[in-house]
């Protein structure tokens, strides 16, 4: 049975897929539950089983046309008649800057807000609310939901529902190879979640934070190892990055006794590597070996020129020593390792002949590299929007390590420790980083740089052979 006729029978039937789609696009648009609900998200997914099941698209913007009128409607019928309580209700208790950036815009453009707004995700479920605080007419507020829901239902409907209707060709992947997309999915998902759990847990309003910081204030002990922890500039340490850092380098280590235990390939390296040698296509060999120039020497210096140039002139020292402390110290980690541990590659290309395969170099510099840059990027960035710039990195990163098992000069177990290693020299650089109280990057024209770098990229990889 295919991945698509698997998902085919687990999806919910039309009638109940319609209130699915109703609820969503309520819950999204409703003061409070949707300021904390991945809307966009949930929407996708439920439009594509949708347009799997070939289901008729005009009742689905329907009921996204329903909830979303429904779900501003009340979100301004609780602005309007509990004005006073509105502040006092979580999550808006623990967060009052949604609402001072809901009012301001709700300020700067009148009543066109309500229809603006429906658009703008960090304001999308306020400015109703606000609406109603604010004591808008509700003739005019009904009239800005109803053409703003008319617009929004499509727009949010539309691509899930067009991705489901192509699911059949895009899942067409060999048998033999479901199993292991299946699982490479559910683990990035779940590795997600706990990664944003822990990462809340580790903030101030995180329970295990607060319980961590009532142990120390217990003994002068306590007291003392918090302050060392502690950059000299704040209170409180910075926990999150001192977990990544105990955890990926007792993993790191744990999985290095493994592969050196094992002398050799791991059992899932050699079943993986043998799928793909009889599933491998010349398209994608080519992808790959357009990713593996990418990610060598000359890549990765074709990508960092510009941002490291942009950064000196602008005088921002203190992120060119980071980041090229984290790209030098990964680079002499990866060398001192694959001499130590000396496992040979499953393929040996003339150009890496004189290199051995645990960790994966290209592996673990993507993670350093653009780990870095999602790290810097979400300082930038409001709260509520930081964990895009790391799933930015993941969706980078990713593909970039696959890459080394589809030319085969990688096994498995390579990309793993190469993750983890990468990821304790993430953790150690943020460490550094945040000993003293650093400027804002902003502005910063990274349109001109990102495409800058992509012209590089693009000239390394047609005319430079591999390194």
């Amino acid at each position: 049975m295919s991945i698509a006729d698997t998902l085919f029978q687990l999806a919910p039937s039309p009638g109940l897929l319609l209130l699915i789609v109703t609820a969503i696009a309520l819950v999204e648009s409703l003061a409070l539950v949707g300021l904390l609900v991945p809307g966009v998200v949930l929407m996708t997914a439920a439009a594509s089983l949708a347009g799997h099941q070939a289901m008729s698209l005009y009742p689905l913007l329907v009921a996204a046309f329903l909830g979303a009128m429904l779900g501003d409607g009340l979100s301004f019928l609780l602005g309007y008649t509990q004005r006073e309580r509105v502040t006092t209700l979580w999550p808006l208790s623990r967060h009052p800057e949604w609402l001072a950036r809901g009012a301001r815009f709700f300020q700067r453009h009148g009543a066109l807000s309500v229809l603006l707004g429906r658009f703008v995700g960090p304001v999308r479920p306020v400015v109703p609310l606000i609406a109603g605080m604010m004591r808008m007419s509700p003739r005019t507020f009904a009239w800005a939901n109803l053409v703003s829901a008319i617009l929004w239902a499509p727009a949010y409907v539309l691509p899930g529902y067009l991705l489901g209707r192509t699911w059949q060709k895009l899942l067409a992947v060999p048998e033999e190879l479901e199993p292991w997309l299946i699982g490479l999915g559910g683990l990035v998902v779940v590795l997600a979640v706990v990664f944003s759990w822990v990462r809340h847990q580790m903030t101030r309003e995180g329970g295990v934070y607060r319980r961590l910081a009532w142990l120390s204030r217990r003994s002068p002990m306590g007291r003392r190892l918090w302050r060392l922890l502690a950059p000299a500039h704040v209170d409180e340490p910075p926990l999150a990055s001192w977990l990544l850092l105990i955890v990926s380098l007792g993993a790191f280590s744990a999985w290095t006794l493994v592969v050196i235990h094992h002398d050799g390939p791991l059992a899932m390296d050699t079943q993986l590597a043998g799928l793909l040698q009889t599933v491998t296509r010349p398209g994608l060999v080519a992808v790959g070996q357009a990713l593996a120039r990418a990610g060598d020497l000359l890549g990765v210096l074709a990508l960092v020129l510009p941002w490291a140039i942009w950064l000196l002139w602008r005088r921002q020292l203190a992120v060119v020593r980071h980041l090229g402390a984290g790209l030098l110290g990964i680079a002499l980690l990866n060398t001192l390792f694959k001499s130590a541990i000396g496992r040979v590659r499953p393929d040996t290309p003339a150009y890496l002949a004189d290199s051995f395969s645990y960790p994966s170099a290209h592996t673990s510099t993507a993670v350093v590299l653009f780990g870095m840059a999602a790290t810097f990027v979400s300082r930038e960035l409001p709260p509520g929007r930081r964990s895009l710039a790391y799933w930015a990195a993941i969706a980078v990163i990713l593909p970039m390590a696959l890459s080394r098992l589809v030319i085969g000069v990688h096994w498995l177990s390579d990309l793993v420790g190469g993750t983890l290693l990468g990821l304790v020299v993430c953790a150690l650089v943020q460490l550094a980083w945040q000993r003293h109280p650093r400027p804002s990057l902003r502005p910063c024209p990274w349109h001109v740089l990102g495409v800058a770098s992509l012209v590089l990229v693009a000239a390394r990889i047609i005319w430079f052979a591999p390194v």
